[in-house]
């Protein structure tokens, strides 16, 4: 059974394969849906709210014939998903991002060993009001409007001279500017900050590095990407950014801007996304307490099926994102099978 913390946007999906699994748990273990095994236990699921929809979905399939066993999935944030791994208070991270030093070190500290696991690819998508006439930024616009030194600007055309001084094409309407996008707990945050070059920009200006890895501090800093989406939706001055399928479930709602990474124009797409074109695509990982696995089936059997074409291709098809090449399916498998041994 799953227990869902989060507001998972694949709500209607979620209720109707519950609905299946509940079938599932009602077979006596004959026929197609029954398993040789049942299996009962808990698996406890935290970290980003980018990766939370694809481990709920894989806990829902999983339990068509795992029906004993309580999946918790949530998705307060990358950062405070590590925070709550690293202290031995879950068993698997979602991240939107690589684990960092100061993670590593956490987790070293409370002697909890993990594997990571590449699961899925996405593209992180600035959005505004379909009403916007904005088509595509590049990176010194992004820099100009979501960057440290464009704290204050209170409109579109505040950002037009800096965009200017940094490269960008700028051409800003006066319009009030009103950003709502993921804040530092989230790996969105910093993965937009690296992808959007942000860092290096902020550097060759004279920064220090801590100063030039950030964003803007007056932002309307929300973890819930349902959020982000609404206020695109309400304002033609909105602005902001999330992962590639919260914005394509939007659907007309939002309009996705392509971005230049210097090589011209490209918008996200499952295409693009792929072969690494849209400037913006990142890898999505969970991350395994290895120990755990080694004391719990329930875990390590979500883990063996997250790890098959179920999880790595339906699951992350269904809820929107796109699944890594084959190659490197089989290179998730093989840590996972290193390390579970």
């Amino acid at each position: 059974m799953v227990k869902m913390r989060g507001a998972w946007r694949l709500l209607g999906v979620a209720l109707v394969l519950s609905l299946v699994a509940a079938a599932c748990g009602g077979d006596d273990g004959g026929g197609d849906g029954g398993s040789s095994e049942e299996l009962t236990g808990s698996v406890v699921v935290s970290g980003s709210s980018t990766v939370e929809p694809i481990s709920a979905f894989v806990a829902e399939l999983f339990n068509e014939t795992q029906p004993g066993v309580t999946i918790s999935v949530d998705g307060p944030g990358t950062g405070d998903g590590f925070e709550l791994f690293c202290n031995g208070e879950t068993d698997v991270s979602d991240a939107s991002r690589p684990i960092d030093e100061e993670e590593i070190a956490l987790c070293e500290e409370n002697g909890i060993e993990y594997v990571e696991l590449e699961v899925a690819l996405d593209g992180l998508t600035v959005m505004t009001n379909p009403e916007n006439t904005l088509s595509c930024l590049n990176n010194g616009d992004l820099y100009a409007l979501f960057g440290p030194e464009s704290e204050g600007f209170a409109s579109w055309a505040d950002a037009n001279d800096l965009a200017a001084e940094v490269g960008g094409n700028g051409g800003f309407p006066d319009l009030p500017l009103e950003i709502t996008a993921p804040g530092e707990e989230s790996g969105t945050y910093d993965a937009f900050i690296e992808l959007s070059g942000i860092p290096d920009i902020g550097v060759e200006r004279g920064l220090s590095e801590d100063e030039a890895e950030a964003l803007r501090k007056d932002y309307t800093a929300s973890p819930t990407d349902t959020v982000i989406i609404t206020a695109m939706e309400g304002s033609p001055s909105a602005l902001g950014f999330v992962g590639f399928a919260f914005a394509e479930e939007a659907g007309e709602g939002v309009k996705e801007l392509e971005v230049d990474g210097g090589e011209g124009c490209v918008g996200p797409t499952v295409e693009t996304v792929a072969d690494g074109s849209y400037p913006l695509s990142r890898s999505l990982f969970i991350y395994v307490n290895t120990a755990k696995a080694a004391e719990s089936e329930a875990l390590s059997a979500y883990v063996d099926f997250y790890l098959t074409s179920e999880g790595l291709v339906t699951a992350v098809e269904e809820v929107g994102y796109v699944p890594i090449p084959e190659e490197r399916q089989q290179a998730s498998a093989d840590a996972w099978a290193t390390a579970a041994a």
